[in-house]
Formats: structure tokens, C-alpha cells, sequence
């Protein structure tokens, strides 16, 4: 199991959003959003922030960094090791396990990630077996586009896409190219972009509390 932050919004939540972080960082790097998404005060939201593992990151000269697979190349096809790609949804549908163990509807589970968090996020969300309440992939890619095998459970799963046009380290193209490949399967994803680089913005949060009210029915 995955260590990571937990934060309620209040007592006995009905809802949760497991919110995956990008290479580098860990579970504190998003953590202080969730009171500037500005949720309702009547909503009783869990938030779970994992930590990846450490480990080598080869663009990075190898150095061990906290990663949730690691990256071979920095070309616009991102090469990457789906193996360990897939460990870490793996481990991302055990968190999602604990959260229906603990009483939550998995309609009312949202997948959020950002870049490296994103591309397993995709994975995890849209390989899952039971339908979840909502995927947020920003500035991100879908790394196992052509080859993750897709659950019929989340064929309306509802998908917002977040991308700065300005993003030097994972180019808009890539974030429009996930679209593209959410269309082939049948999705329909909401596409946001802002003038912004590699990082998060005012209305990007205020897009993503509005996709998340909308999805766990909050009021």
C-alpha cells in the first residue's frame, strides 16, 4: 500500500478524490488546494494525496527521485516503462479498494493527476472494473494510450483535461493528443487550457472544483 496524505473536509465522507503528484515531488505538493477549490461547506470530501516511491529516473541521469515509473526519453512520444507504469495504477486501485472497504461508492471516486501522476491516473481510472465518479488528468499524457485495455465501467466515465499552453517540460500537444485518443475510445473529455507553463493556475482550480461538484453531485 502507497503512504500518503489524508485530509476530510468533514466528518464521514461520502466522496473521494485520490489526487496523484508529479516526478519529484510527493504528497505534500497538492495538499494545500483543497481549501482553494472552495468546495461547498456542506460537502464531506476525503482527499488522498499518495507518495511514489523512489526510484532511478533515467533522464535524470539515473538519479532516484520520487517517481511513479520512470521516464527513458523526453521525445514528443515519451518513452516510458509501462511496466512500472502499471505498478503504480496498480497500487493507485488498492487506495481506490480502501476507499470502498471504508464505505464510499466508487461513482463517488474521482482520480485527479498531474503530469507524471496523470499518465497513471489514465491508466488507473479507465482500466478499472467498477465506474468511478470522474478522471482529472492536467498537464499531463496518456502514456498506455495504445495499449491499455479499457473497462466497459468507465465508458462514460466523465474526463476533464487541464494543459498550460505555455508547459516547456510537457508540451500542450501532448495534452490534445490525449484527447484525441480519449475520442477513439468512445470518451467525450472536457478540455481546459490556460497561458500558463509546467504548473497550476487560479482558474484551473476554479474549473476543477466546478468538474468535481458537477461529478459527486455536490451542493
Amino acid at each position: 500500500m502507497l503512504e500518503y496524505l489524508c485530509h476530510d473536509t468533514a466528518a464521514n465522507p461520502d466522496a473521494c478524490v485520490i489526487w496523484l503528484h508529479g516526478l519529484g515531488a510527493d504528497g505534500h505538493d497538492f495538499a494545500p488546494i483543497v481549501p482553494e477549490l472552495g468546495l461547498p461547506a456542506t460537502a464531506a470530501v476525503r482527499f488522498v494525496f499518495p507518495h511514489a516511491p523512489a526510484m532511478p529516473v533515467t533522464i535524470n541521469g539515473g538519479m532516484a527521485m520520487p517517481a511513479w515509473y520512470d521516464i527513458l526519453a523526453m521525445d514528443i512520444d515519451r518513452k516510458v516503462d509501462e511496466t512500472q507504469l502499471r505498478a503504480s495504477a496498480a497500487a493507485v486501485v488498492e487506495l481506490i479498494e480502501q476507499q470502498l472497504a471504508a464505505g464510499i461508492d466508487s461513482r463517488r471516486i474521482v482520480l485527479a493527476g498531474f503530469s507524471q501522476g496523470g499518465a497513471v491516473a489514465y491508466e488507473a481510472a479507465l482500466g478499472y472494473d467498477q465506474p468511478l465518479g470522474g478522471l482529472i488528468a492536467m498537464s499531463t499524457y496518456f502514456a498506455t494510450a495504445d495499449s491499455i485495455v479499457p473497462s466497459e465501467a468507465n465508458r462514460a466515465l466523465p474526463i476533464q483535461v487541464l494543459h498550460g499552453t505555455q508547459d516547456p517540460v510537457v508540451s500542450e500537444q501532448l495534452g490534445l493528443r490525449a484527447c484525441r485518443a480519449l475520442e477513439a475510445l468512445g470518451h467525450v473529455p472536457e478540455y481546459h487550457s490556460y497561458p500558463m507553463p509546467h504548473a497550476v493556475c487560479a482558474e484551473e482550480i476554479a474549473d476543477i472544483s466546478r468538474f468535481l461538484c458537477r461529478c459527486l453531485a455536490l451542493k
